[in-house]
């Protein structure tokens, strides 16, 4: 005899403005890989290895293996905490999986933080989609209702990866992964956030985890109309006892499918109310390491307004997607007012002490999102991190600058290592850019300015490589094209060798104003080529 189908609990009877879903153990099912970690390690040496670092691979396995004990059971209480927020790219790196390694190496490391976890993800574990995921997306989308991902994660760029290999990414709205806002689950601020940037609220959204401790605890904090349990692995075996229960808990997805499609439709809701926008050099004539910018000296890009524009087309229709009535031209020419306004933000920043690098929240929330109001604005802070990729591919059309692959080859050869220190708002691009180039592996250490929080001319941007290097300052050069920006943060932070690169940012008729003036950011050398460095490579006859 058939069962009869069990009773829709109450706080499921009503269609929900918004789906919120966490990404593993809802949408994604994972397994470790069993040869994961040796895979880790093996991809830690070759990354090492480029800056000179040659570590055992079984030493930096036991450094991972320690590290992901340690960084389990930190995340395990933070989620017992009332508002924990994310460690950064770097602390992961610096405290948890590097945290016994030499300070040479966890410098190393902690420049390149980002990048390697996103490289870790796929190699530690395998992703599934979990059965009736794509139902449930579809009949969500059917029924208007929108969809965002709400997850924990160390790298929120191999999610999104990961939903667009599976032809998932489409049918989700706006994703908000904690190193990218800053905050994990159970912070009620995440579910907050996202529910805002659906233009809606907590209470008339769903929320669906696979566990009590983080997902569970999230969702009652925030005060959404439903907490949902789609059962997996961590599901039954939380770190600690949880008071908090969800309002339903099926097997998988699949369960919620019927429930949603199901669910009635209420009078639309008044709409909520708005808060108030408130040198030296080796005895030999070789430097010790070389730093180089990377715009301007290694590359140079020409601005593309034809695509600058299709992105803000773009970005309109992902907007009206998730709720928000944004015409094209209303995105077209905020970008036109961001990019000035972040030029006026440079100039003033610069003239400061200590110099901070703009947030891609800032940049798309403060800067691009000024016409717009409050909804619109949560909806470009929870997609700040991946706008700021996308847009940093798109504004302009690089090239690789003469001299630039012989220089860092010849560097290769000479076992002088390499260093990139570049003002950027993603240092994820950049290192895309030089890949594309095929001259990343000859860079070994990397520091951008939205990585580490600060720009040229803050010393701190040149010290950080250095102390990456494991090189004495004064034996090194230094190569740029911005005096003002360049020039200045090397001799600030003692590199005996400075070298201006002409043909980058500013014309001929700037720089000789600054050559004509004395002072620090006067260059040592001037080039017009990155080749004309080759024969300074050279050991004295």
């Amino acid at each position: 005899m058939n069962q009869p189908p069990a009773p829709v609990p109450p706080a499921l009877a009503h269609r929900p403005e918004a789906l919120l879903l966490d990404f593993g153990g809802v949408v994604f099912h994972t397994e470790k890989r069993p040869e994961g970690r040796r895979d880790a390690a093996a991809l830690l040496h070759r990354e090492l290895a480029t800056a000179g670092h040659l570590v055992p691979e079984e030493e930096l396995r036991a450094s991972l293996d320690a590290g992901l004990a340690a960084l389990k059971d930190w995340k395990n209480a933070a989620g017992r905490r009332r508002a924990p927020v994310e460690l950064t790219h770097r602390e992961i790196w610096e405290d948890f999986l590097a945290s016994d390694l030499p300070e040479p190496v966890r410098a190393v490391l902690a420049g390149s933080a980002g990048w390697l976890l996103g490289a870790l993800t796929p190699l530690l574990s395998e992703h599934t989609v979990r059965p009736g995921v794509r139902d449930l997306l579809h009949t969500a989308r059917r029924r208007g209702v929108r969809v965002g991902i709400v997850s924990n994660a160390h790298a929120g760029r191999s999610h999104r990866a990961l939903l667009r290999e599976h032809g998932l990414e489409e049918l989700v709205d706006v994703q908000l992964y904690s190193d990218e806002v800053g905050v994990r689950k159970p912070h009620p601020a995440i579910v907050e956030r996202a529910a805002r940037a659906l233009a809606t609220r907590p209470e008339r959204c769903w929320f669906v985890g696979d566990t009590l401790d983080r997902d569970v605890a999230a969702g009652r904090r925030a005060g959404v109309a439903a907490v949902v349990v789609t059962r997996d692995k961590h599901t039954d075996r939380p770190p600690y006892p949880v008071a908090v229960r969800p309002d339903a808990v099926f097997d998988t997805p699949e369960g919620l499918v019927p429930v949603l499609a199901a669910a009635r439709d209420t009078p639309p809701p008044a709409p909520p109310a708005s808060p108030p926008h408130t040198g030296s050099q080796r005895a030999d004539g070789r430097p010790a390491a070389l730093l180089l910018d990377h715009g301007g000296v290694i590359a140079n890009a020409v601005k593309d307004p034809q695509a600058q524009r299709e992105f803000g087309l773009r970005l309109a229709a992902r907007l009206r997607r998730a709720g928000h009535d944004v015409p094209d031209a209303a995105a077209v020419e905020a970008l036109t007012t961001a990019r000035r306004a972040h030029q006026r933000w440079k100039g003033e920043a610069d003239a400061g002490p200590l110099v901070p690098e703009v947030t891609p929240v800032q940049y798309w929330q403060d800067f691009f999102g000024t016409a717009f109001g409050p909804d619109v604005r949560a909806w470009l802070a929870a997609e700040a991190v991946a706008l700021s990729h996308e847009w940093a591919h798109i504004k302009s059309r690089p090239t690789l600058r003469e001299g630039a692959a012989d220089l860092l080859g010849r560097c290769r050869e000479l076992a002088i290592p390499v260093a990139v220190v570049s003002n950027t708002v993603c240092g994820r691009s950049v290192r895309e850019r030089m890949a594309s180039f095929g001259i990343a592996e000859l860079v070994g250490v990397h520091v951008y300015s939205d990585e580490l929080g600060r720009r040229k001319p803050d010393p701190l941007t040149v010290r950080e490589a250095l102390r990456a290097l494991a090189v004495d300052a004064g034996a090194c050069w230094f190569a740029g094209d911005k005096p003002g920006r360049d020039m200045a943060a090397a001799r600030s932070a003692g590199i005996g060798t400075t070298v201006l690169v002409r043909g980058g940012s500013l014309d001929d008729a700037a720089l000789a104003r600054h050559l004509a003036t004395p002072g620090p950011t006067r260059p040592d050398r001037v080039v017009t080529s990155l080749a004309e460095l080759l024969p300074l490579l050279s050991p004295r006859s």
